[in-house]
Formats: structure tokens, sequence, C-alpha cells
């Protein structure tokens, strides 16, 4: 009997397989700073263990689950195909086998994401955190009103369980909704424009009560405190300190750009891995930006793409204030995938909403 495979699935197949490979030899070839999260988690050396917060919530399950007693190239070939299993569940768009840029933009991602799940992670939690978000806006039988209200709520509870700054982005989302039904030249601007200054608004607030702004305590606090200056390759350092309320507001705005568009990265020429993540990185805001306009003009045709890129862009705008190196920001990036997945794809998926 013969066995049909679509081109597009046998392709998505290829690349797990070939991923699956890269997982599993990531140990022993990445440099040691990549395993720096790792040996934090897996050897938990200050009893940080615990139920809330990134690291005693990551340390926990790694132990619970028994997978910190693993190698770190079994715990990668284990990791990565639960999360190739779950984008095999969102859908496997039908002209996935062709090579164009949004298609490409999706196997580097696959490619990272081999490489940062390869070891215990906090972006494997994230993945699998986030990932509900997507079968909520997959769900027929679901109200507009009921996805919202259960995605808002789920990022609110895991930024009170495990990363704080994921509760920031319900707040930031919904002000740019409420900004998008207002009449502006350039409403795809506008609205993310209007998304920074709640964030500007949200940290100076912060800094106020507390005496201390978001990217001081965040990303200023570990470019500062690197004990060795080559993992500082490609850390994003304001033009002024954040320590007052105007340079809090620049270094927003500056980070915004530097982790979103990033061509003061080309400095970088002779770093390799940091250029490939420069284009890629110029390449996904673009098409997401592209798709956001067209949302922005036709939000109810597109409403559910429009919620998860609202999403998506408060995200961009959040790393903008706490990410301390590209690295990091691309690291990150991966912890949200299933959700840029969805909106890379959107067009496939509505269809079968319909």
């Amino acid at each position: 009997m013969q066995i049909l495979i679509k081109k597009s699935t046998a392709t998505f197949l290829l690349l797990s397989a070939v991923n699956l490979i890269v997982a599993f030899v990531a140990f022993f070839i990445l440099p040691p700073k990549f395993f720096y999260d790792a040996a934090i988690i897996i050897y938990d050396k200050f009893g940080e263990v615990g139920y809330i917060g990134s690291y005693p919530l990551t340390i926990l399950f790694y132990k619970i689950t028994g997978l910190k007693y693993l190698p770190f190239p079994l715990i990668g070939i284990l990791q990565f195909p639960i999360l190739m299993y779950i984008l095999n569940k969102i859908g496997i768009p039908d002209n996935f086998e062709k090579v164009n840029i949004k298609n490409i933009l999706v196997y580097i991602g696959i490619f990272l994401m081999a490489v940062f799940i390869s070891m215990p992670s906090k972006e494997f939690i994230t993945f699998l955190c986030v990932t509900p978000i997507v079968f909520i806006y997959r769900k027929k039988e679901y109200s507009t009103q009921k996805k919202i209200i259960v995605s808002v709520f789920l990022l609110f509870v895991f930024g009170a369980l495990y990363r704080p700054y994921f509760a920031l982005i319900p707040i930031i989302a919904g002000g740019m909704y409420l900004v998008s039904f207002i009449n502006f030249k350039n409403k795809t601007v506008m609205v993310i424009f209007y998304g920074l200054l709640i964030a500007i608004f949200l940290s100076v607030s912060y800094g106020i009560i507390k005496g201390h702004y978001f990217s001081e305590i965040s990303r200023e606090l570990v470019n500062t405190t690197r004990d060795n200056p080559s993992d500082a390759n490609s850390a994003i350092v304001s033009p002024i300190k954040p320590d007052t309320w105007y340079g809090e507001i620049l270094g927003i705005f500056y980070g915004f750009f530097t982790v979103n568009i990033p061509i003061n990265g080309l400095k970088h020429i002779f770093s390799p891995q940091i250029l490939i993540f420069i284009i890629w990185q110029l390449l996904l805001f673009y098409i997401l930006l592209v798709r956001f306009s067209k949302c922005l003009k036709e939000k109810e045709k597109y409403k559910y793409e429009f919620f998860v890129l609202l999403i998506l862009f408060s995200f961009f705008i959040i790393q903008g204030v706490f990410e301390p190196d590209l690295g990091s920001v691309v690291k990150h990036k991966i912890g949200i995938f299933p959700l840029i997945y969805f909106a890379l794809y959107y067009e496939h998926f509505r269809k079968e909403l319909q």
C-alpha cells in the first residue's frame, strides 16, 4: 500500500530530523557562555528552587521530571521533539516546502529552537506556557471575547508566577488596541508609538514609587555585573544611564530600535552569529509589521491575528526595556515562537477557522 505524504509535511519532518541532530550535538559545539543559565538550573548552588519566579520554578520542573539528572544531549533530544509536535498540532501550512522569506524565517527559527532548547532552559517552559494562547485562538467554538479574556488571564498568571514582564503585555496591548480606533495618518507607526509611551509611563511610575526604573533594574544591572567582558559583545547599552526619567525614556526608545530594528548591530560584521540574528530579526519585524498594518485596516476580517500581533508587538516593546543583549533577545523570542509561527501563517489558519 502506497503512503502519500504532502510536500509540506515531508519538509516539516525533514527539518525536525535535521534539527534533532542539532539539538543533540549543540552541547559539544556551543561555547560555555551558552550554558550559564543551564548550570544555574541544574546545580542550584544558591537553593533557589521554589514555586514563584523563573529560576525557582524552572529548577523545580527539571528536578521533578528528573531531566536534571540526564546529560544535556539527551535533554535536547527529549525536549526538541515536544516543541516540534506542538508546532505540528498548531498546523503545517500548505506551501511550507517553498523557499520564500517567510518560510526561511521559520526554518531559521526552528534551528534556533534546537540550539536554545538543547539544554535545561527557561525558554522551554515559556514555549509550553505560551502555546495554549495559540490553541485558544484556533478554537472555533470560543467567542472572540472569551479568547481575549482567557489569553489575558494566562499572561497575567504567567507574569505573576514566572516572568513578571509578561503581566505588562495585556496592559500595553490593551492600550494599543484602544489607540487603534483613533484615525491617524500612519496608524501602524502611531499605535506602536503609543505602546512605547505606555511602557515609558509604567516604568517612570514604577521609578517614582520604587526609586528605580525598569531598564535600570534589568538591562543595566545585568550589563554592569558581567564577569567576563567577552560575554558583553552584543550588549545593549543605553546612550546615557537610565537612572533619571529622561535617561529611561531615551533608553526605552533606544532599546526598542536596537532590539527590533538592529541596524546599529551591523558593526558586528565579523561576528557571523550576531549578523545572522540581525538579518533574521529585521526580516521578521518587517513581515510582522506589514501584517500588523493589514490587520489595522481590516480588524474584523483578521481579528484573531490582530490580537495575537498586539501581544507580539507588546512583547517586542517590553524586550526593548528589559533585554541586556542581542543574544538574550533571540533566545527569548524562541520562548514565544508559537505566537510568531501562528502570526506568520495566519492566512492558512484563517481558512480553517472559517
